[in-house]
């Protein structure tokens, strides 16, 4: 399928994106007013079923929510049926890859506070940057939560639930991810 179309629309919504963006079926990719959306060159996102074999419930999904939200995709940057969703900030580093059906999320979505919650009150929602380093590999399944800081080269093994700061080259799994190996 030709994603000239969807690139032009990316294009409209600014969304930057560099040389060789390969979009092997339709992502959900959605810049909101005020806020940025980078991506690098050379960066694979992949939407459709047969595009990973691990078996992607989902397209792609790419959103900044608020004005002066951020996310910048480096270089080099595989992505498969994952969501990468940033009300305040998201970084991921060049050589990375994003496994099947990722969440990336640098919120909580709603208020903690019951009485915010039941009001919807926006400006009550936690949110904390996220930076993935480079080099790093996102195993299938895996929940990147708000504040999560991965240094150069760490591996998230498939299903964890990570959240804090993890030294280079760190391999993390588990619920909750602890350090099971340093590389």
């Amino acid at each position: 399928m030709k994603s000239s179309w969807f690139k032009l629309l990316m294009k409209a919504t600014k969304v930057e994106y560099g040389k060789n963006l390969l979009l092997k079926g339709v992502p959900v990719i959605f810049n909101n007013s005020g806020a940025k959306l980078t991506i690098g060159d050379n960066v694979t996102i992949n939407s459709s079923f047969l595009s990973n074999l691990v078996g992607l419930y989902q397209r792609t999904i790419i959103v900044t929510r608020t004005s002066g939200s951020e996310i910048h995709i480096g270089n080099n940057v595989g992505i498969s049926g994952a969501t990468i969703y940033a009300r305040k900030s998201i970084t991921i580093g060049e050589n990375t890859n994003i496994g099947g059906n990722a969440k990336i999320l640098d919120n909580d979505f709603h208020p903690l506070e019951i009485e915010a919650r039941n009001a919807d009150i926006k400006e009550k929602i936690g949110t904390k940057p996220i930076v993935i380093g480079k080099n790093c590999f996102i195993g299938c399944n895996a929940l990147i939560l708000k504040g999560t800081v991965l240094g150069d080269g760490c591996v998230v093994g498939a299903g964890a639930v990570v959240s804090g700061k993890f030294e280079e080259n760190s391999v993390i799994a588990g619920n909750p991810a602890k350090v099971i190996k340093k590389l």
